[in-house]
């Protein structure tokens, strides 16, 4: 990914995350009650210098390296990205974004890093981005007894 778009979209997300919040009309003791959070959207390139990583590959890296971290979930997205490396050449290739919503402590702040310092390990990379922000975290939850309707 090109280091100038790279910090073009770093900014624009730290903009928008210090607009205010509306608060939702969420009532104390509600199970949906939110909470201060941070959020990390960790962007993994999928060349490598022994070629594509294949979904094999990025499916065993979620199970061995990701989930054990961050058990209570996150969200996968492909892409596609470029940026340009060590080598001066602008390299387009596909991707995938995790987004990770977690208690913003050292430790959680550490397990990201574990995660993105052992895709660089495993896959011969130059670099991860982490985009860190913090963020109001609300489960939306179906009351007991109530019905979803499609």
């Amino acid at each position: 990914m090109s280091r100038n778009l790279l910090l073009s979209s770093a900014a624009l997300c730290l903009l928008t995350a210090c607009a205010t919040l509306a608060p939702l009309p969420v009532k104390p003791g509600d199970p949906s009650a939110c909470s201060e959070r941070r959020q990390d959207r960790v962007l993994f390139g999928m060349n490598s210098p022994d070629g594509p990583v294949s979904e094999t590959q990025w499916q065993a890296f979620l199970a061995e390296v990701v989930t054990p971290r961050f058990p209570a979930g996150l969200t996968v997205y492909q892409a596609k990205g470029q940026w340009r490396g060590d080598s001066g050449q602008v390299e387009q290739e596909d991707s995938r974004a995790i987004d990770l919503i977690h208690a913003d402590t050292a430790e959680e702040r550490k397990r990201v890093v574990e995660v993105a310092d052992e895709y660089k390990r495993r896959f011969k990379q130059e670099a991860v981005l982490i985009v860190s922000t913090p963020a109001r975290a609300c489960f939306a939850q179906a009351r007991a007894g109530s019905r979803h309707e499609s």
